[in-house]
């Protein structure tokens, strides 16, 4: 039996972007302004800042993802106080805290939100009608996996 998160219409949003991304996610940002001054913004860092200089609007800005900013986010997806995550990561960049990124992707499986990981992606998450309205996320239910480790 899976337990049910429910998702207010004010999403909170998680925005990442590696270094060699940062202008694609500044620019996408920008584009669409409109949709996530209307959501609680979170982000790692140089991005936080850069976001919040160019949108005008607060980010509650995080570690830089080197320095644990990813894993901050992971986390905050684990409690459930991340609801999407757009994380504009470089596929051709190999970066010293590659595994922190793969745990973070992880993480927004194992818990059922969005992730997007380039920008039509991203363009589609922000697009759909879901975006704006409550939403229901169903929850794995991990009971068995659990009562499994504690043995």
């Amino acid at each position: 039996m899976s337990n049910i998160k429910h998702l207010q219409p004010r999403k909170r949003v998680a925005l990442i972007a590696h270094d060699h991304k940062k202008a694609e996610l500044i620019e996408w940002a920008l584009y669409n302004k409109g949709v996530l001054v209307r959501h609680e913004l979170y982000a790692t860092g140089t991005t936080g800042k850069l976001i919040e200089e160019t949108l005008d609007v607060p980010v509650r800005k995080l570690l830089s993802g080197p320095l644990g900013g990813d894993q901050q986010i992971g986390a905050m997806v684990a409690e459930g106080a991340i609801d999407v995550v757009i994380f504009f990561w470089d596929p051709m960049e190999s970066l010293p805290h590659d595994p922190d990124i793969k745990a973070l992707l992880r993480l927004g499986a194992v818990w059922n939100i969005p992730v997007a990981c380039n920008r039509a992606t991203a363009d589609f998450l922000l697009t759909s009608p879901l975006m704006h309205e409550a939403y229901e996320v169903l929850l794995p239910d991990y009971s068995q996996y659990i009562s499994r480790k504690l043995k």
